[in-house]
């Protein structure tokens, strides 16, 4: 069993900056390769940024492109996703996600709201 716990969500003005944390019960966040989606109000859950594994390569939604960066620190079992220039259209909820060789998992999510 894997839990995953998302945190560091909030309120933030358009143009501001947050750090979102993925903390994991076990250490997979090197073993597998970690994913961040978020759910806006009324639409389908999207993609949002992978690493990988090993390499540590990173891939986003062309909407947060030069905007967001995932990272990790394995030391902490922890995945972050580093927030910038951050739009009302970025308002969801955000989720972190892993595959392991035992299923999917998902986070509970945290709520990031862009407004002035």
């Amino acid at each position: 069993q894997v839990q995953l716990v998302e945190s560091g969500g909030g309120l933030v003005q358009p143009g501001g900056s947050l750090r979102l944390s993925c903390a994991s019960s076990r250490s997979i966040s090197s073993d597998y390769p970690m994913h961040w989606f978020r759910q806006a109000p009324g639409k389908e859950r999207e993609f949002v940024a992978s690493i990988a594994r090993s390499s540590g390569s990173a891939n986003y939604a062309g909407s947060v492109k030069g905007r967001f960066t995932i990272s990790r620190d394995s030391t902490k079992n922890t995945v972050y996703l580093e927030m910038n220039s951050l739009k009302p259209e970025d308002t969801a909820v955000y989720y972190c996600k892993v595959t392991t060789a035992l299923g999917t998992y998902w986070g509970q999510g945290t709520q990031v709201t862009v407004s002035s």
